[in-house]
């Protein structure tokens, strides 16, 4: 027994060495705790690039440099406990800056905003490595920004330039890690709301942060898709209960009134479920105002981004993938649209121009208006230019509509250089396809000299499609609402062959290519005369079209389902669905069933 207890107390730690342990173990080696400040940080860097951009306007805003003070030496604190001395370092010098400010004895010049935004740059490099390291840790950390760090004591010495001291810098001491010190930096300050500013509407007080965060708690997005996924298939079990033939023949009052009950609740259960996976599109919207900062000085130009309705809300996976679409218009507009001061003095204009970000529901779909007040699109020079491409055939007649959505045409570009900042004609083409993916379109409103809009129809989610159910012989398709423009049924004299194309439906006193989906899928109609069928004008990335269909079941919307790897790439189809009759209808891809017969090699006419 002896022996025992001696063994069972050799295989314990003495104090000291345990002490000795505890000191020797890094925070920063802790993943859950990297993973939190990584997603604290970057809360605090968009607050700080929000407040920055106030300061910019504003060099007296008392708030903002408070706000960006704040996020500053939370980002420090953190750091400094993770081990993270390169991200301390910096932050700790730019918190000096801002205090000095705050105090009253460092003016807010416009090297001070740049190096402060550099500063915020820099962190977000960071982020985005531990993000990396999380997954693999023998992703390399970046390297001390020496220059950036010289600027910031160059500051920080008196000179407002911002220009390097020839003389190397102190180092810095470490900071004393104690359990004080480390409950003070995990006290969090929550991002400062963004007041008297268009994309601070809605937002709420500091107060009203505290307690939403207090009620709130982190979820996977894993998890949280698993759920929307489940809530869907829950949607489409109580559709095919109630269509069930055997409980419709059943007449019992009790019973009918359990199936409404039942259809509510799931109803709820969904919305709730989308509801989850929905984020304001102002943090997208910020980023924008930052690019057209950046772009505006490295141009020469003056422009002003408004942002309009920042508190709408819309599925996360559309918030990241609206992320590109969104520069790329952005810097077209302030390369293309916005004019040198100068010129827009000449045009009576005033020298800042005005670009417009504005976000709104409609119809259930979510509309986003990038709109400038600078040239506007030159319709002939674009038309001559796809000429010359060969995008189109000399003196073509087109609409208005038509030549500017020539702009999204690959390899078209308008400008008279390239640049840096666009001219290689890719941006445009990138924008109309994203959109497509995210089962959108773009409609352009343009008037020279005057400005031009786009204007961009998302869904809400990319989880539910709501479209048309129609029927070919026995089986049923669904059609993405966004894509149809109108459905009628037509007369022996608009329809026929035109040499070279093929069949052609006269709509509106327009030829559209017609398209009878029957022979797409190799399904026997019920009658393959057209005027005993119906016709749906749809619309694609090359050109509106005319699709035969036998009848119209209805409308609905439908929860997006894979068809798996062995059918994922069948042309004309995107996904499937299961109907309320518990019948699988199959979503087409309109854009992969009209295939123009081009005449040249763009696929044009």
């Amino acid at each position: 027994m002896a022996n025992s207890d001696k063994q069972q107390g050799q295989c314990e730690p003495a104090p000291e060495t345990a002490k000795a342990a505890l000191a020797t173990m890094s925070l920063g080696q802790d993943p859950e705790m990297i993973a939190d400040f990584v997603l604290e940080s970057h809360d605090h860097i968009q607050s700080i690039e929000a407040n920055v951009l106030r300061l910019e306007k504003n060099a007296n805003d008392a708030e903002a440099i408070h706000a960006v003070f704040r996020a500053f030496h939370t980002i420090k604190g953190l750091a400094g406990f993770l081990d993270l001395d390169s991200v301390r370092e910096v932050a700790h010098e730019v918190e000096t800056i801002l205090d000095l400010a705050r105090n009253g004895e460092l003016n807010i010049v416009s090297a001070v905003i740049d190096v402060v935004l550099e500063s915020a740059d820099y962190l977000k490099q960071w982020l985005a490595i531990l993000e990396a390291r999380l997954r693999d840790p023998a992703v390399p950390e970046p390297g001390e920004n020496v220059a950036l760090i010289a600027r910031l004591r160059s500051i920080l010495n008196g000179n407002q330039a911002g220009d390097a001291p020839s003389d190397p810098a102190p180092a810095f001491e470490p900071v004393a890690l104690d359990l004080a010190a480390l409950a003070d930096a995990m006290d969090f300050q929550p991002p400062e709301p963004v007041a008297n500013q268009p994309e601070a509407q809605g937002s709420a007080t500091p107060a009203e942060s505290q307690s939403t965060s207090a009620r709130s708690v982190k979820v996977d997005t894993a998890k949280l898709d698993q759920l929307v996924d489940t809530v869907g298939e829950m949607v489409i079990a109580q559709s095919m209960i109630q269509h069930d033939p055997d409980l419709a023949s059943i007449n019992r009052p009790r019973l009918v009134r359990n199936l409404s009950q039942l259809a509510r609740i799931t109803n709820e259960v969904q919305k709730t479920a989308m509801a989850m996976r929905m984020v304001p599109i102002g943090n997208l919207f910020q980023r924008m105002a930052r690019l057209v900062r950046d772009l505006t000085r490295k141009t020469g130009k003056e422009a002003e981004l408004e942002i309009i309705g920042a508190e709408t809300e819309l599925d996360r996976n559309l918030v990241e993938e609206l992320a590109d679409p969104l520069m790329h218009m952005l810097r077209n507009a302030v390369d293309h649209g916005v004019e040198l001061p100068a010129k827009r003095l000449e045009r009576g204009k005033p020298p800042l121009s005005r670009l417009r970000l504005r976000a709104s529901h409609e119809s259930g779909s979510i509309v986003i208006e990038v709109s400038d007040d600078g040239n506007g699109l030159d319709r002939e020079k674009i038309l001559a230019k796809a000429v010359r491409s060969g995008i189109v055939s000399d003196g073509a007649h087109m609409s208005d509509s038509d030549v500017f959505n020539l702009i999204f045409a690959p390899g078209l570009s308008t400008a008279d250089q390239v640049t840096d900042v666009s001219g290689r004609g890719v941006g445009m083409d990138v924008v109309r396809r994203q959109v497509q993916k995210l089962r959108g379109r773009i409609d352009i409103h343009s008037a020279k000299g005057r400005g031009t809009t786009f204007y961009l129809k998302l869904p809400l989610t990319l989880a539910i499609v709501e479209g048309l159910i129609v029927g070919v012989g026995c089986e049923r398709y669904i059609m993405p609402l966004f894509s149809v423009r109108e459905m009628l049924r037509p007369t022996p004299e608009s329809v026929f062959t035109v040499q070279d194309r093929g069949e052609m439906a006269l709509v509106r006193d327009r030829l559209l290519p017609l398209v009878r989906l029957y022979r797409k899928f190799g399904v026997k109609p019920r009658s393959e005369d057209p005027c005993q069928s119906l016709i749906i004008v749809a619309e694609t990335s090359t050109q509106p079209f005319a699709i035969v269909v036998d009848e119209l079941i209805g409308k609905q919307e439908v929860v997006l389902k894979s068809l798996g790897p062995l059918l994922q790439n069948t042309p004309g189809i995107s996904g499937g669905a299961i109907l309320g009759d518990g019948k699988i209808g199959l979503i087409l891809d309109l854009d992969r069933i009209f295939q123009p017969r081009a005449t040249n090699e763009h696929g044009q006419f």
